[in-house]
């Protein structure tokens, strides 16, 4: 058969618009290639929910790629050994892969196969996935960049590929397999390509349309919002395409009389400021690996020491503020939650609880099925007060109920045990009489916790703490650096200095501080 040109499938599950794909084919024989790393899926960040999801897009993928000639083929174990074993049976002409912005683990990974590469004397061509660019010095030009990315062409599947004979495609192995801890997770979204594809073309075509008004309530979210956040993050969809799509239907949406496009425009504008941030934020972890570990701005180390029981309290949605724990336990079950109340969870157990911000991120990066590294660890320092360079944002988590849930309905479906609860008492059932907490059939500390702490005197201690830190010698030009280094040249966001000098309680809608992924 000869040398063949090893195509591997990293977050990219699809072969529509897979440059890789199509270039490789056109080199010989094509060896479509999964290498599922037990070691990647025992990393603190990843759990059995991320993995059925992507397992279900692998099978969709293996049975695309088998109507081209050749299905995909799946290895379990260290990616440079199953390539090693691939250019001793057949010989490697070429490795073609998207680049990967993924956490630490896939980063040093990712090296150790640029070595066997080198090594070997193989050329391993990546290509960019999205907006995000490797090497970049300055963020000057960054938006023309990313402009002119997402205006490529789509980039059509392979007409054919050569079958590879007598090569096994091998099992996708079970959550149980990869040494996974059971994770029920029965809201969780389908995967692969035909799920996504139906989301982008019901959201564009009827979900959408109140899209910018609904994205904040997490009882309209779940409707209203794109849901194409799982998808970006395992590529059954790419960027590019959800980008030409978007503006192909603003542009048709342009055509119609005032009465019948309605709020298109606006949502469909507000929908695109989001796939900008998505790669906005993916770039800062690009661009510096190590704020997945470290405070971006050194001052703010150690604020925050570990606490056990709150910690465990917030994650399993017993803190005894209603609307937190409904949005955990709304999360827990479906792997998913709206960008503001991901806003909220993270800032609360940053500020109420006084959690250190790594730790409290963890638990929400095995949670959400849409973990992107990226996004997710810029937002978790950001919310948490250590960029240096962005408006210290406390959610008050009873407010934010009260605007957001006014009625209850949200807290009622995922607090079971407050459904009787007078909607007075709702967002504070301590202010409950114990008499009226007996004939509802909710008492506290039984039924329900106390709050874990007073919410208004632990975001006051909070900001005081936060705001001492930034008020040290020297803490003004490191912050400066940083905005140098990372700021948006976009959005026209205030220099740094007039950010540290803003006190905030959340409520803004500034588009830096609204979320953890993509709606």
């Amino acid at each position: 058969m000869g040398p063949v040109q090893i195509v591997w499938f990293k977050r990219d599950l699809r072969v529509a618009d897979h440059q890789p794909l199509l270039q490789a084919s056109r080199g010989g024989p094509v060896l479509p290639l999964v290498v599922v790393e037990p070691l990647l899926w025992q990393q603190d960040d990843c759990s059995a929910r991320q993995w059925a999801f992507c397992a279900e897009s692998l099978e969709e993928l293996r049975l695309a790629l088998a109507a081209l000639g050749q299905p995909l083929v799946v290895r379990i174990g260290s990616v440079v050994e199953v390539l090693e074993r691939a250019r001793r049976q057949f010989g490697v002409a070429g490795l073609w892969s998207h680049e990967e912005t993924g956490n630490s683990w896939t980063y040093a990974r990712d090296r150790q196969v640029a070595r066997w590469a080198a090594n070997h004397g193989i050329a391993w061509s990546e290509t960019p996935p999205f907006g995000v660019f490797r090497g970049l010095r300055s963020r000057n030009g960054w938006a023309r960049r990313w402009e002119a990315r997402m205006a490529e062409p789509i980039t059509a599947a392979p007409d054919a590929l050569q079958p590879l004979v007598g090569v096994e495609p091998g099992a996708i192995p079970t959550a149980g397999e990869l040494g996974l801890a059971v994770d029920p997770c029965p809201g969780r979204q389908s995967g692969g390509r035909k799920e996504g594809l139906a989301l982008l073309q019901s959201f564009l075509a009827v979900r959408g349309a109140r899209y910018h008004r609904e994205l904040s309530s997490p009882q309209t979210a779940f409707a209203h919002c794109s849901r194409l956040s799982p998808h970006l993050t395992w590529g059954t969809l790419s960027m590019r395409e959800v980008v030409q799509e978007s503006r192909r239907r603003r542009s048709e949406v342009k055509a119609l009389p005032p009465t019948t496009r309605a709020t298109w425009p606006l949502a469909l504008r507000g929908f695109e400021e989001r796939l900008h941030w998505h790669c906005h934020f993916i770039q800062k972890l690009e661009s510096q690996p190590d704020l997945e570990f470290k405070e971006l701005h050194p001052l703010t180390a150690g604020l925050r020491s570990s606490d056990p029981e709150r910690l465990a309290a917030w994650a399993e949605g017993r803190t005894g503020l209603p609307f937190v724990d409904a949005c955990m336990r709304a999360l827990i079950a479906t792997g998913w939650i709206n960008f503001r109340m991901r806003a909220m969870l993270m800032s609360v157990a940053s500020y109420q609880l006084w959690l250190p911000w790594r730790e409290s991120g963890l638990h929400l990066a095995r949670l959400f099925v849409d973990y992107e590294p990226g996004i997710h660890w810029s937002q978790c320092q950001m919310q948490s007060g250590t960029t240096g360079i962005n408006t210290i944002r406390l959610y008050n988590p009873i407010k934010q109920g009260q605007d957001h849930d006014p009625r209850g309905n949200f807290i009622r479906q995922w607090l079971p045990e407050l459904h009787a609860i007078p909607a007075v008492h709702l967002h504070e059932p301590w202010t409950m009489a114990p008499s009226t907490q007996e004939r509802v059939g909710c008492v506290l500390g039984v039924h329900y916790p106390f709050p874990i702490v007073e919410p208004t005197i632990a975001a006051r201690e909070a900001r005081e703490k936060i705001w001492a830190r930034r008020q040290e010698l020297g803490f003004a030009e490191l912050a400066d650096a940083i905005q140098k280094k990372h700021g948006s040249r976009r959005s026209g966001l205030a220099a740094s200095g007039g950010q540290r000098r803003r006190r905030s309680v959340a409520g803004s809608t500034n588009n830096q501080q609204l979320g953890l992924n993509l709606g």
